[in-house]
C-alpha cells in the first residue's frame, strides 16, 4: 500500500464523489478510480458502495478511513518536523555558561531562543571554567558555550558577546565600602579572595591589572566559585575583584563599588569550526543578535 492509494482514498471517501476528488488531487478521474480498486485488489476488499447516482463508504470504507486519517496526519506531522530540524527551528542545544554568565546572560538567552525558536530545547551547563568549556566543546558533549576568551586549544570559534568592566567587593565593615569609586592602587596591601582554578580568565585578568597597578595581589583565600567567594568577603577574609556581573547574585554582608584603572574582561560565544547543525547555527544566531557588540568594543 503506498501513501498515495492513501491520499486517493481519504480525497473520495471526504466527497463522495469521483470527479470532485480527482478535481481536488489534480489527477484524471480514470486513474483515480483505477488506484481506488487497485487498493481494494490489494486489500481484498470493497471500499465503497458504487452507484449510478451516489458513493458511499463500505463499513471497512468507513474503518480505513478514520486509520487514514491518524496515519497521514502522522505523516504530515513526521514532514513538518523533519522541515524544522533541517530549517534549525527544532532539537536540543547543550550549552555551557561560564561563572557569573549564568545569572548576566542565561535569562535573556532563555527567553530570546523560546521566543524566536521555540521548537529548540536548551539543555543548561553552568559555573564550567573556560578550559572545560573547550574540551566538551571539541568532544561534542556540549553544542555552544559562554565562556571568559581566550579559548584554550584548535578547533574552536569565539565571538564576543559582551565587554563587562571589573568591579571591587568588599564586607560591608571594610574601611573601603563606604567610598562609591576606589581606585585598584588602594587595594595594594589587602588580602585577595581569588578563584582557585589556575586556569580562572578572571584571576588572570585581575593579576594584569594589579601589575599595572603596580603590585601583586595577596591571595590569601581561594574559591571554587562566585558564591563562595562571595562568601569568604562577606565573612571579611579578604577583598574580591570580580565582573560586574557578579552584582547579580547579592549576599549579605558584601557591597560592591566601581573600580578605577581595573579594566575589563570579555565574554564569548565558542562553537565547533565547521559546525553545520542547522539547529546550532539559528541558536547562535539569536545569542548573537540578543548581545551585539560594537565595533569599538562596546556593547549595545
Amino acid at each position: 500500500m503506498e501513501l498515495r492509494h492513501l491520499r486517493y482514498f481519504a480525497a473520495v471517501a471526504q466527497t463522495c464523489h469521483f470527479g470532485q476528488a480527482a478535481e481536488r488531487l489534480h489527477v484524471a478521474q480514470p486513474a483515480l478510480s483505477y488506484s481506488i480498486r487497485q487498493l481494494e485488489a490489494e486489500l481484498n476488499t470493497t471500499l465503497f458502495n458504487r452507484t449510478t447516482r451516489q458513493v458511499s463508504l463500505t463499513a471497512a470504507g468507513e474503518y480505513l478511513q478514520e486509520e487514514a486519517a491518524r496515519i497521514l496526519g502522522d505523516v504530515d506531522d513526521a514532514v513538518r518536523g523533519v522541515r524544522r530540524v533541517a530549517a534549525g527551528r527544532s532539537g536540543r542545544i547543550r550549552l555551557g555558561l561560564t561563572g557569573t554568565a549564568a545569572l548576566s546572560h542565561l535569562p535573556r538567552i532563555a527567553r530570546m531562543v523560546q521566543a524566536e525558536l521555540p521548537g529548540v530545547d536548551l539543555e543548561i551547563q553552568a559555573d564550567l571554567l573556560t578550559p572545560a568549556h573547550c574540551d566538551a566543546l571539541r568532544s561534542g558533549t556540549l553544542d555552544l558555550g559562554v565562556l571568559r576568551p581566550p579559548a584554550v586549544g584548535e578547533g574552536l570559534e569565539v565571538r564576543t558577546i559582551a565587554v563587562e568592566p571589573l568591579a571591587l567587593a568588599v564586607s560591608v565593615d571594610h574601611r573601603l565600602a563606604v567610598e562609591p569609586v576606589v581606585s585598584l592602587s588602594d587595594l595594594r596591601n589587602e588580602p585577595f579572595v581569588a578563584y582557585q582554578s589556575r586556569e580562572s580568565a578572571v584571576n588572570d585578568a585581575v593579576l594584569r591589572a594589579c601589575r599595572n597597578a603596580g603590585f601583586v595581589p595577596q591571595r590569601e583565600h581561594q574559591a571554587p566559585g562566585t558564591a563562595v567567594l562571595l562568601a569568604l568577603v562577606a565573612a571579611g577574609l579578604g577583598v574580591a575583584v570580580v565582573p560586574e556581573s557578579a552584582r547579580r547574585l547579592p549576599l549579605e554582608g558584601v557591597v560592591f563599588r566601581d573600580l578605577l584603572d581595573a579594566g575589563t574582561i570579555e565574554l564569548a560565544l565558542a562553537w565547533r569550526i565547521g559546525e553545520d547543525s542547522p539547529v546550532v547555527e539559528a541558536v547562535r544566531a539569536v545569542v548573537q543578535t540578543a548581545f551585539p557588540v560594537l565595533e569599538s568594543g562596546g556593547v549595545r
